[in-house]
């Protein structure tokens, strides 16, 4: 029913999820993921932001709207075009929040999306096999 060419941008959202969080997990607040460390870890977030955004307008219409969640498609596609094109007004309370309440969401969401699919084992195992998608062995 589901095309199987959404995986790669499920997975490639995910990734960029788990990666977030590997890079901000040694943050208290909002302020020293944002100055700390020369903003490295800003600069590489802030990029997977725009990645998340970027293949979240790839996915089908249908599937997205095959998922119950609570948050907004258009926002996440938003957010990259916010960061993208104002990098200097991004707001540390807004990227914190997004980090920790609004990526778990869609993380829930994406997963739900691959079930609906339902690819075969063989495909998931051979996405999953590439350095790519390291970070995303719980889907097997």
């Amino acid at each position: 029913m589901y095309s199987e060419k959404n995986l790669i941008h499920i997975f490639t959202m995910l990734e960029c999820i788990e990666k977030t969080w590997i890079y901000t997990q040694k943050f208290d607040n909002p302020s020293d993921l944002i100055w700390s460390n020369e903003q490295i870890e800003l600069n590489a977030t802030t990029s997977l932001f725009i990645a998340i955004g970027e293949e979240s307008k790839k996915i089908e219409q249908i599937l997205k709207d095959s998922v119950e969640c609570n948050f907004s498609w258009k926002d996440i596609a938003g957010l990259r075009d916010k960061i993208s094109h104002d990098y200097r007004g991004i707001d540390a309370d807004i990227l914190w929040s997004v980090i920790h309440k609004d990526l778990p969401k869609l993380k829930t969401a994406l997963v739900e999306m691959i079930d609906k699919i339902n690819p075969p084992k063989e495909l998931l195992k051979e996405f999953l096999s590439t350095p790519h998608y390291k970070h995303l062995q719980y889907l097997i």
